[in-house]
This record gives structure tokens, C-alpha cells and sequence, in this order.
């Protein structure tokens, strides 16, 4: 059974960094496609990047060259590097892990996994 656990979220002003991180167990890491979306309050779903395990990314247009995904296999941890962080930025960011890459960036449809949620708050 697939277990994620997301950590790292806090709140911080317009222009700041955070780096979230997802611990993954109970499968075999390499054999899904990892990511993150987030979700604000009263807002669908929304798709912020996936990383394959051929190590090729993805990025929602809305993140492109501010966050950064990457994972330390060996670990079975993702991570989620954010820059220049904007208020719009604000919502609870969950790990997913899914056969398809396009299914956690670019939605909709069911998720093969996720974790309960880290909250990312920026203020202006």
C-alpha cells in the first residue's frame, strides 16, 4: 500500500523560499511517476509538477522557473523546491504518485495515491 507523507510546508512572505518533502513507502518507488499538486480553498485541483523515473520534469506554466522537482531515490523522497513564492501560491500541497505523469500535472481524474496535504501560506 502506498504511503506518502508530505512535510516542509509553513508560511512566508511574498518573494521567499520553501522546500516541501514527500516520504514514500510501502511500494517500489521507481515504478510510479511522482509529483505535487496543491489545492486552495474553494479551488479545484491544481497540478504544479511530476517527476518520472527516468528523472524527466514537468511543471504546470503557472510554477515554471520558480519551483523545482527532484528526488533522492535512494531515499524514496521527493522534494519540492519554491522560489519567489507568490501569494496566489497559497493552498494545501499534496504528494501524489500515479502511473501517468499527465494525470498529476494536467488532471483531472483519479489519483493513484497522495498524502494528507502540507499547507503553504504566503503573505503579501
Amino acid at each position: 500500500q502506498v504511503h506518502l507523507v508530505e512535510s516542509g510546508g509553513g508560511s512566508v512572505q511574498a518573494g521567499g523560499s520553501l522546500r516541501l518533502s514527500c516520504a514514500a513507502s510501502g511500494y517500489t518507488y521507481s515504478s510510479y511517476c511522482m509529483g505535487w499538486f496543491r489545492q486552495a480553498p474553494g479551488k479545484e485541483r491544481e497540478g504544479v509538477a511530476a517527476i518520472d523515473s527516468d528523472g524527466s520534469t514537468s511543471y504546470a506554466d503557472s510554477v515554471k522557473g520558480r519551483f523545482t522537482i527532484s528526488q533522492d531515490n535512494a531515499k524514496n523522497t521527493l522534494y519540492l523546491q519554491m522560489y519567489t513564492l507568490k501569494p496566489e501560491d497559497t493552498a494545501m500541497y499534496y504528494c501524489a504518485a500515479d502511473l501517468h505523469c499527465a494525470t498529476i500535472v494536467l488532471g483531472p481524474g483519479a489519483l493513484d495515491a497522495w498524502g494528507q496535504g502540507t499547507l503553504v501560506t504566503v503573505s503579501s
